[in-house]
């Protein structure tokens, strides 16, 4: 399996789809993806059915990831927030998170509680800051290979142009990717690659409804994107999918006219891996 910095090398972008758990980063390696993003938000939408505004905690991120790790081989991107308060905290937050298996980690400039990238009424830490945070996750990292992501959401509080000039400071404290949140225009994103994509690598973030055109990965690589996350699309597709079951079990009472959409027992088993997990319970079986 290929390391996150390989991937990133190769030529192709990199598509990560959201996760929050154990099933759903299996279904993405069983659906072929090469990485997976483990989404804060997703973690709070599913797990608490709250917004994403700073609820979740390191320890249930960290918790999940460890989750997540038990089953997954393949690179996971933590999206650690703020990195849970101040330089001192991030340092902890790093160590945390790449003993538990992190590929890469994601910190943002914004004051802690933070909220959703796409949410009105963002407010930043200073740009020194955020320097200081990146430097001090550098320095609390035992391997290169776990790569530090930078994100700036300056652009819906201070203007695209500080939002280059934060990134720029970024990329000069030693971030491995630079991902400037929530541009509202291809124009906006085709500059953000031109500008940084020469010296290091960009990412996109993909959200249904939210400020960012959507675009493609072909149409991302094509602009100089390296990565792309689509980190909440998998929890608005599991809600839309429960919502229209959970109507029909109700004026059904029952699943039969959903079983075309639906795994049954063999096959959500096999999903699962049961007859190897029973097979390797009987080696260790008493005669």
């Amino acid at each position: 399996m290929s390391g996150l910095r390989d991937l990133l090398s190769g030529p192709d972008i990199v598509v990560a789809p959201g996760v929050f758990d154990g099933l759903s980063a299996r279904l993405v390696a069983e659906s072929g993806f090469q990485a997976a993003y483990l989404s804060g938000a997703s973690l709070c939408y599913t797990r608490f059915a709250m917004p994403d505004i700073g609820l979740v905690s390191v320890t249930e991120v960290a918790d999940a990831l460890s989750a997540i790790r038990e089953r997954t081989i393949i690179p996971v991107i933590v999206d650690i927030d703020t990195g849970f308060g101040n330089a001192l905290n991030v340092q902890r937050t790093v160590r945390m998170f790449e003993q538990r298996g992190a590929s890469a980690l994601q910190i943002e400039d914004q004051v802690t509680p933070k909220r959703c990238g796409h949410l009105a009424d963002k407010a930043l830490v200073s740009t020194a800051e955020m320097v200081g945070k990146i430097k001090a996750a550098l320095d609390a990292r035992t391997s290169a290979n776990t790569l530090l992501i930078a994100r700036t959401d300056a652009i819906a509080v201070e203007g695209f142009a500080a939002a280059l000039d934060r990134a720029a400071a970024y990329a000069e404290a030693g971030a491995d990717l630079l991902f400037i949140e929530a541009p509202t225009s291809r124009a906006q994103m085709q500059e953000i690659a031109m500008c940084f994509g020469p010296v290091v690598s960009v990412m996109a973030n993909m959200v249904e409804g939210g400020k960012t055109p959507p675009l493609s990965a072909a149409e991302l690589q094509a602009l100089g994107f390296r990565l792309v996350i689509f980190p909440g699309g998998t929890v608005r597709a599991l809600a839309f999918a429960l919502r229209d079951y959970f109507t029909s079990l109700r004026t059904q009472g029952t699943t039969e006219p959903y079983r075309d959409r639906m795994l049954d027992f063999a096959g959500l088993n096999a999903l699962l891996g049961t007859d190897d997990f029973r097979a390797r319970g009987r080696r260790y079986a008493g005669d």
